[in-house]
């Protein structure tokens, strides 16, 4: 996993989860290539991204449907 200081200077096509409540707290998704995704809170689109293989990223989403991230 790599970590990109100002995501707002990637040059993707960011789109936000289609869960996301009315306040804004998600995070927005972005493919990077064939085998890479994007990930930043959607607050913040000036702050950090994380940059997942595919598998990482498919990792992250199945944890969360399962609630074994839930806060």
């Amino acid at each position: 996993m790599n970590r990109f200081e100002d995501a707002s200077t990637l040059p993707l096509s960011w789109w936000k989860s289609s869960a996301s409540a009315a306040q804004s707290d998600c995070v927005e998704c972005a493919v990077v290539g064939p085998e890479r995704m994007a990930v930043r809170d959607s607050k913040k689109p000036t702050g950090p991204a994380l940059l997942l293989t595919r598998d990482q990223f498919v990792g992250l989403v199945t944890a969360v449907k399962s609630g074994k991230l839930a806060g």
